[in-house]
């Protein structure tokens, strides 16, 4: 006979999560690499000598365009070829159930590969933009980023040089969607950390100041971050593989999975 194994998550999640006015997500790197985007570089081929701090700067870009538009350009053809997975799905999912329930909803996101909106997420934030967009760093105009051969890409309406719409280090956060995030960690009733490391700031501040104002705040991540200690609840495990039980449970779905098949019970 099978032991059925229960969720990864405490009941208490899911209690307040139905509970909830507003909440709040923010996710990393982590849930992006469980659709194969590889975590900022490619550790093979023609961009391994090349590290992505020696890159993803304005003094790389100006000194070269044409070499750092290359690497943008291969890594949106990564991109391309990648789904979002049951991650993504799921909280698109979550999104649309809180504001069916007439809740408030926020994912701020530091991944740049459009994954989220891919899925279905609306009420969302790219706090370190987006690789998908490219943008004239004189004029500003939105721009195209496909490449003639003849030279570093430049803006159709007045020649400037054309860079990825992306935050380099070095620069700070779009302050218009990093307020806007820390508006809704500090409004969240429930807050959760997905797939992020929690090292990179200020957006690993988010969790802790949802914390501080009294959020229950869940960190959901195969390894436990730095900040784990400073939550409410850390669930270890793969977002993938978590989230859509989570949303299976608030629709009150049993989402109980055999412990030897790994199957959902429910067909």
């Amino acid at each position: 006979m099978h032991q059925p194994v229960g969720p990864p998550f405490s009941d208490t999640l899911v209690r307040r999560l139905r509970d909830a006015r507003s909440v709040a997500v923010l996710t990393g790197a982590g849930i992006s690499a469980e659709s194969g985007v590889p975590t900022f570089r490619d550790p093979e081929g023609l961009w391994q000598r090349f590290s992505p701090q020696e890159l993803a700067n304005v003094e790389a870009f100006l000194a070269n365009p044409e070499l750092v538009q290359g690497w943008y350009a291969h890594r949106r053809a990564v991109v391309e070829e990648v789904q979002p997975n049951a991650g993504h799905r799921a909280l698109a999912a979550l999104e649309r159930w809180v504001t069916a329930r007439g809740g408030d909803f926020l994912l701020a996101t530091q991944n740049v590969d459009g994954l989220h909106a891919r899925a279905g997420s609306e009420h969302l934030v790219e706090l370190h933009g987006s690789l998908l967009r490219s943008h004239c760093i004189d004029c500003g105009t939105e721009a195209s980023d496909t490449a003639d051969g003849h030279g570093p890409l430049t803006c159709e309406a007045c020649g400037g040089l054309v860079r990825p719409d992306v935050v380099w280090f070095g620069e700070m956060l779009p302050e218009d969607a990093f307020g806007e995030a820390e508006q809704a960690a500090a409004m969240a009733d429930v807050y959760l950390s997905v797939g992020t490391s929690a090292v990179v700031y200020p957006a690993a501040g988010l969790p802790q100041l949802a914390r501080q104002v009294g959020a229950y705040v869940a960190e959901i991540n195969p390894t436990p971050s730095d900040i784990a200690p400073l939550l409410n609840e850390v669930v270890q495990g793969k977002a993938g593989e978590v989230l859509p039980l989570l949303v299976a449970s608030l629709r009150g779905e049993s989402g109980i999975r055999s412990q030897e098949s790994g199957e959902d019970e429910r067909g």
